[in-house]
């Protein structure tokens, strides 16, 4: 298998691949609670477990940045071990990222985010960010490229909640040694939309805490290894059809 990421890496190859026209994939996530069963990084480690099966699995070449492991969390705070940034920060880091990428010598970038409360405000700064550069940025999440997938392998929900039936599968697939098994059997909260599927009328700000007081939302109990490895490779597989078919006119 191919090396893909960036951080693996020689600065000569690394220019070599600019020089190929190489898709950089910049996977975003958060680091905050995921009930007592899931590590803070879940959803860090799985936004950068899909993009790198992506890479492997795409047709065009394609190599996969060091994630962004903090978003913005701040519905999650009152259960403590979340860091979270300000929107600010997050556009500003963001956008000095990509614009070493950019300065390295690639010139299209897909941010593939891993966390649902990143994904309002991530839309909003691609478009602040290809004027600001001056560079056909997009973005994505992987749970909404693998939305299909998603569905077609969950039993007790159709697409991810929190710390969830979906989230531990695949944590159990990616990083079986970090899931706390022995708590599984109490991860169960109420079920919630994404912020990308919510239909509300109004939206406002509610802390987690007030929605699940355990901090997971949805069924764990059903989650296995085996579902995992069934998204993760769909999900893979969705954004590397994507990359191949062509985002950037």
């Amino acid at each position: 298998m191919r090396e893909n990421h960036w951080n693996h890496l020689t600065a000569s190859e690394l220019r070599d691949l600019a020089r190929r026209d190489t898709i950089v994939l910049l996977p975003v996530g958060s680091t905050e609670q995921h009930g007592d069963h899931l590590p803070t990084g879940i959803d860090d480690f799985l936004a950068a477990e899909v993009c790198r099966r992506a890479a492997a699995a795409a047709s065009v070449p394609v190599v996969v940045a060091p994630s962004v492991w903090c978003g913005l969390a701040e519905h999650h705070m009152p259960f403590g071990g979340t860091l979270t940034l300000s929107l600010p920060t997050l556009h500003a880091l963001l956008r000095d990222v990509c614009r070493s990428i950019l300065r390295a010598g690639f010139r299209h970038i897909l941010i593939v985010n891993g966390h649902g409360g990143n994904v309002t405000a991530l839309n909003a700064l691609v478009n602040e960010l290809t004027v600001e550069l001056d560079a056909p940025i997009a973005v994505t999440s992987y749970f909404t490229a693998g939305r299909e997938v998603i569905a077609g392998v969950l039993e007790t929900q159709r697409h991810l909640m929190h710390a969830c039936e979906g989230e531990t599968s695949m944590a159990l697939a990616a990083c079986p040694d970090l899931v706390r098994t022995q708590a599984v059997a109490r991860a169960v909260g109420p079920a919630i939309d994404l912020q990308s599927e919510d239909s509300s009328p109004v939206y406002r700000s509610v802390s987690f805490d007030t929605i699940s007081p355990s901090g997971t939302a949805g069924d764990a109990r059903s989650a296995s290894a085996a579902k995992g490895e069934r998204m993760l490779d769909g999900c893979a597989g969705a954004l590397a059809d994507l990359l191949v078919a062509g985002i950037w006119p």
